[in-house]
């Protein structure tokens, strides 16, 4: 796992829990996602999120992209529940760095 991409992913997850869906698309600039395609797919899951365990970050799934200026990943974590705990669902984004400042792309939101 990239630590440095911890804490853009925690972010992330901690306003899908808190269903600020919103903000996170205003954060997310709406690139893929807008806030209700995000609260659609939440919401069909019919279970409700919760943060992952802190274990819960070595399941992140990260590719660099190849060549990519500036520096870019692809990103893919599982999400929890209160009902299964580590679910189906996962949450997939592009994380891109400028300057030691990251920048998240919200790709999609799925069952895999």
């Amino acid at each position: 796992m990239n630590d440095k991409l911890r804490e853009p992913v925690n972010q992330i997850i901690s306003l899908l829990v808190a269903a600020k869906y919103a903000e996170l698309e205003e954060q997310t600039h709406g690139v893929r996602l807008s806030a209700n395609a995000m609260a659609k797919a939440i919401a069909e899951y019919g279970r409700t999120l919760v943060l992952p365990p802190e274990d819960g970050f070595s399941l992140m799934n990260v590719v660099e992209v190849t060549n990519a200026h500036p520096k870019r990943w692809s990103v893919a974590m599982p999400l929890w529940t209160k009902e299964e705990g580590r679910s189906d669902l996962t949450v997939e984004m592009t994380i891109v760095e400028r300057e030691s400042i990251f920048s998240v792309e919200l790709d999609d939101i799925r069952v895999l």
